[in-house]
């Protein structure tokens, strides 16, 4: 078997150099720009998936490519039957190949999309997280290991260790990481990669560690008089020294490999024997690069806990650039381009040939794509989404809390709906109302947990643990949360059966929590991040906890919808079309910025007639609604969410000195802005809430408030070219009452009245 599997090997390392050197010296390149890709990287990857794929893997396995990787899955799948020969010129290029995996954007498969330093490499943690939980809904997402191929640079990344130390990820046996020990970051050897320090942290996080330090050659070696000395000597050795020792002629590699310590002797005389191609062989033959010492280590895997295999290669391994400190983006000249095709028996000239079907390598890679073979899943269509639950809600209330009773009465309105939501908190669900929820559903856990409180009448929320149960909480660590969150919204394409992830977390924090949660969109994750409490209406807890930026994110977010309600109901029709885009081919994601402000939910004015109030709610959904018109109004005062009180006494302020305000509350900045796209021939949205909410025949200066940035309106006033006078907040928050505070940021009833006056004019 390892003859045919070194001989797929070597081809693979062709496949994957070979496409990376057409899209660079071959193709043209009218804009002189670089194009780029990873030899280097690949090659030290090349025998780790070799043997992954073609001696391992079965059909319910998933992986996760290391980003730079990406050439060596394109150059498997095609060995494999699964991607077209078309394509192996158009890496980098428009519609062509992806610079990274992605399992949307690229022609042939790919489990999880990577490219963004350590999402990729935890995003399988999730994806068993994620079937698990799956299959206590359902039970019909079979088995399997969730694998990542991990660039040692990753593990720099501080989120990979929140995950890793995870007390949820110890008990998911499934995974296993495999990580690419090459000991170079982008620019340069790194001096010490400690990588004792990397068995300890994941041992402590109660992993199996199975470290690939050497391969067959130099075990033997080390078995031999002296062999202790010299494996002594590599392991002391500092990395920057070890990989220039790959470079040496053989003449100074027998000079500088014994070193200068009392052993050197041995070392000396045990290589002595070594013809300079043995000894060349030596130096690079690490575990990472022998198939033999990765089928045993993959035969040591513990499926009770997950498992760390460190496999120790060589940057570039194979290729003229192997062990060069800037090799990461280096290209093969021509030269050694051909050079390269005589060692692997490969034709330059014709670069994709494929295995003879009936050689043993062929036949190897049939026995390997039929093996692999993954058929479509069933997809389960999900439950129908009520639009409106019917209910007024009455008094004064919160956005924040009506989320929690919007779920609760999904629960007795549309179970079949509620049975598929799940909700995932980092360490907050009491703070965000999520309580009452929480008691309903209870909290998941793969087996049943003592409920040690249960009987304790002080206790609020019970925390009953259960594999029935809907609600995650990982720790405090914002981007294990919409890791999970990406991970739950894609099992819809994964297994065919979809959930309904609803991520909450303080709205300050969804800054720190975006970029992965923007790469799961992109990744194909479709789920609802609900921020709160959000903006400086959150007063007391001062500038740390009140966010700015936040309302814009829906608008600059692709494959995202935004939604800011001011009042309960809009809670609920928003967070219902939110469910109902989640779990299908053209689904989205959703953000939802809701408050702790109290409002009085009468001032909502919610049309009694069904049919005016089913126009309401689609006006909620489409971005905006007029909740105060006026005749030939003198100014529209426009507010979004937690505002919506001081617009309103604003209006009725200016109505006593005689200025007729129109107030319009505002639900979506992200809908009203590709609405005026569209309307521009920008993009392919509705624009009717133009027509309706923003007419020209009621046009007039317009003041725009929110609790956040003002940039995020201020580009209504363009619907109508009429003045326009953005106020929000712009300065780090200030701890205070929250009329002391609006005062500070100019977004208290005075400021409006004052601004909606300076818009009107003399």
């Amino acid at each position: 078997m390892t003859e045919p599997l070194t001989e797929v090997e070597r081809r693979v390392l062709w496949l994957s150099t070979a496409m990376i050197h057409y899209a660079n010296l071959i193709r043209p390149n009218p804009s002189g720009i670089k194009v780029g890709g990873h030899q280097a990287s690949c090659a030290s990857m090349v025998t780790i998936m070799t043997s992954l794929w073609f001696d391992l893997l079965g059909p319910d396995d998933r992986v996760s490519v290391k980003p730079h990787a990406a050439p060596v899955l394109h150059a498997i799948n095609y060995l494999l039957g699964n991607l077209d020969q078309k394509y192996l010129t158009t890496l980098r290029e428009f519609g062509g190949l992806q610079s990274y995996p992605s399992r949307h954007k690229d022609p042939d498969p790919a489990d999880y999309a990577t490219g963004s330093v350590g999402i990729g490499a935890t995003a399988p943690i999730w994806g068993a997280l994620a079937r698990r939980y799956v299959n206590t809904v359902s039970g019909q997402t079979g088995s399997g290991r969730q694998y990542s191929l991990v660039g040692d640079a990753e593990l720099d990344e501080g989120a990979v260790w929140e995950a890793i130390m995870d007390p949820a990820t110890a008990e998911l046996g499934e995974v296993v990481w495999i990580i690419d020990l090459n000991r170079q970051s982008l620019d340069r050897v790194v001096p010490s990669i400690a990588a004792g320090r990397l068995e300890a942290m994941f041992a402590a996080a109660g992993w199996q560690v199975i470290v690939l330090n050497f391969g067959r050659l130099l075990r033997n070696l080390f078995a031999q008089p002296g062999g202790q000395a010299l494996r002594t000597r590599l392991l002391e050795m500092p990395n920057p020294e070890y990989q220039r020792l790959l470079r040496c002629s053989p003449e100074t590699l027998r000079a500088r490999l014994p070193g200068a310590g009392a052993e050197a002797g041995e070392i000396a005389r045990l290589i002595a024997d070594l013809d300079d191609a043995t000894l060349a062989r030596a130096i690079s033959d690490l575990g990472g690069h022998d198939l033999r010492a990765l089928r045993a280590a993959y035969a040591q895997i513990d499926d009770t806990r997950p498992t760390v295999i460190i496999a120790y290669t060589v940057k570039g391994y194979g290729l003229p650039s192997q062990g060069h400190p800037q090799n990461h983006s280096s290209l093969l000249t021509v030269e050694q381009f051909h050079r390269l095709a005589a060692d692997l028996d490969a034709d330059p000239d014709k670069p994709w040939k494929l295995f003879d079907p009936d050689s043993p390598a062929g036949r190897l890679c049939s026995a390997t794509a039929a093996r692999l073979h993954r058929s479509e899943p069933d997809h389960v269509a999900p439950p129908m989404v009520p639009s409106d639950i019917g209910r007024t809600p009455k008094g004064i209330s919160t956005t924040q809390a009506a989320l929690g009773r919007a779920l609760l009465d999904l629960t007795r309105e549309a179970p079949q709906v509620a049975r598929r939501v799940v909700t995932v908190s980092p360490d907050v669900s009491s703070s965000t109302n999520l309580a009452g929820w929480l008691n309903k559903v209870g909290v998941w856990s793969p087996t049943e947990r003592q409920d040690w409180f249960a009987d304790d009448p002080e206790t609020i929320m019970h925390w009953r643990e259960k594999p029935t149960g809907q609600h995650i909480e990982l720790g405090i660590a914002e981007v294990n949360l919409v890791g999970l969150m990406s991970e739950l919204g894609t099992t819809w394409s994964r297994w065919g059966q979809a959930l309904f992830p609803i991520g909450v977390l303080y709205d300050p924090f969804v800054e720190r929590a975006l970029e992965p949660w923007s790469f799961g969109i992109y990744a194909g994750g479709q789920s609802i991040l609900v921020g709160t409490p959000s903006g400086v209406s959150l007063a007391p807890e001062g500038g740390a906890h009140q966010s700015i930026k936040t309302p814009s994110i829906g608008i600059e977010q692709p494959g995202c919808v935004s939604y800011e309600p001011a009042f309960a109901i809009e809670v609920e029709w928003t967070l219902l079309e939110a469910i109902s885009r989640l779990g299908h081919r053209d689904g989205s994601a959703s953000y939802l910025r809701l408050s702790t402000r109290p409002v009085d939910q009468a001032l909502a004015a919610v049309p009694t007639d069904p049919a005016a109030r089913e126009r309401r709610r689609r006006q909620v959904l489409a971005g905006a609604y007029t909740l105060r018109p006026a005749e030939r109004p003198h100014v529209q005062l426009v507010g979004m969410g937690a505002m919506i009180t001081e617009v309103l006494q604003a209006a009725d302020r200016l109505a006593e000195s005689g200025i007729r305000a129109e107030v319009v509350c505002i639900t979506s900045p992200n809908r009203l802005f590709d609405a005026t796209q569209a309307r521009r021939g920008l993009c392919d949205a509705p624009t009717w809430v133009l027509d309706q909410v923003f007419p020209a025949s009621r046009s007039a200066p317009m003041v725009t408030v929110l609790d956040g940035h003002p940039h995020t309106l201020a580009f209504l006033g363009t619907i109508n070219r009429v003045p326009a006078v953005a106020l929000g907040a712009t300065r780090f928050g200030q701890s205070g009452d929250l009329a002391d505070v609006y005062r500070y940021h100019g977004i208290d009833t005075d400021s409006v009245v004052r601004a909606a006056l300076d818009a009107i004019g003399p």
